[in-house]
């Protein structure tokens, strides 16, 4: 069932919610939490199929927020809220509002949200790309006990991975955390399995990935070892190298689905370690809303390592800005003269 609200509010956005509920006879208990998801037009679909298939663990309230900037001046001095009210079989497990933000009332998106959240309920704010700067000090990021984001999706992965760190705040996280999940139990049941010291680790994976990035943070801050980063082409994460005073332990990835475990004297044992969607990783986040102690202290020893891999990518942009103006005002090669013809026998 889907409701269209033309120059609306939010107590009739409530209205229509109540009307729809006692139409298809589905009650308001049940839902969990609410999830505000902000975001463009671009990339609300995606998002919003994400979360539909992450309410069926999660059953929720789905609140997203589409800012439309104007070009027209007229445009953007007129304030309006638009709003697309789903129920039933178009929402999941739950229930959806779209709200289309225009004018003045984008720089008042919490006051539109404020009124639609579930009482007593926590509420989880999820930005699926271009996340602010400090999540915990956005409008709409104060609204929430956790605030998910994710640095993969950003134009510049590894400045968004220090920005995350420099402003963490409890309650703050980041999908490319939960990416590496199986990889972190599969490496500590390894060491469960065979107890030893670890001197050295290596982790593989595509240059400037913020999950390969926070991997190496982990490990560096659980084992107190040096971790090495190498590059691979990928997909993301590839390979983990970790040696040992027993013999090297190597959990290996090359396509991205199947996975080797490699340990001295064992066997190697495939491993499931697929690339997982949205919705998984989302549906993660949502089965806790306490604070992240392992990810805040992962991020807090790694802000020199980043700091460093953030260095090297300006250098490298730097030098190819360089290059390519270098090249724009070389002057072109002389053309060759054409051979003069032969004269003509006699």
């Amino acid at each position: 069932m889907r409701i269209d609200l033309t120059d609306t509010t939010s107590s009739k956005i409530n209205k229509a919610l109540v009307q729809g509920r006692r139409a298809i006879g589905t009650p308001a208990v049940g839902m969990v939490l609410t999830l505000v998801i902000v975001t463009d037009e671009e990339n609300a679909y995606d998002a919003l199929k994400a979360a539909n298939e992450a309410s069926r663990e999660h059953p929720s309230r789905t609140l997203v927020v589409v800012k439309r900037f104007s070009r027209s001046p007229r445009d953007r001095s007129k304030a309006r809220l638009d709003a697309e009210v789903r129920l039933g079989a178009d929402a999941g497990t739950g229930e959806t509002v779209v709200l289309r933000l225009y004018g003045e009332v984008i720089n008042h998106a919490q006051s539109v949200v404020l009124p639609l959240l579930l009482p007593d309920a926590p509420t989880v704010v999820w930005w699926p790309v271009n996340g602010p700067v400090d999540p915990a000090k956005d409008p709409l990021g104060a609204l929430g006990q956790r605030r998910v984001t994710d640095t993969y999706a950003a134009e510049q992965p590894i400045h968004e991975l220090t920005a995350r760190s420099e402003n963490y705040t409890p309650g703050d996280t980041d999908l490319s955390w939960a990416r590496i999940t199986p990889w972190r139990s599969m490496l500590a049941a390894a060491l469960d399995q065979l107890p030893t010291k670890v001197t050295s680790v290596e982790v593989e994976g595509e240059e400037f990935n913020p999950s390969c990035e926070l991997l190496a943070m982990w490990l560096a801050d659980r084992l107190s070892v040096p971790v090495k980063r190498t590059l691979s082409a990928g997909p993301g994460l590839t390979a983990v190298r970790m040696e040992t005073a027993d013999g090297p332990i190597v959990l290996d990835r090359a396509d991205g689905s199947l996975a080797t475990l490699c340990m001295n004297g064992q066997p190697d044992r495939a491993v499931a370690l697929k690339r997982r969607e949205t919705s998984e990783l989302l549906a993660e986040e949502l089965r806790r809303l306490d604070p992240d102690d392992t990810y805040a202290s992962a991020l807090k020893f790694g802000v020199d390592r980043l700091g460093a891999v953030v260095e090297k990518a300006e250098a490298e942009a730097s030098k190819t800005g360089e290059d390519a103006a270098a090249s724009e005002t070389k002057p072109a090669p002389a053309k060759k003269a054409a051979p003069a013809k032969k004269a003509a026998a006699k």
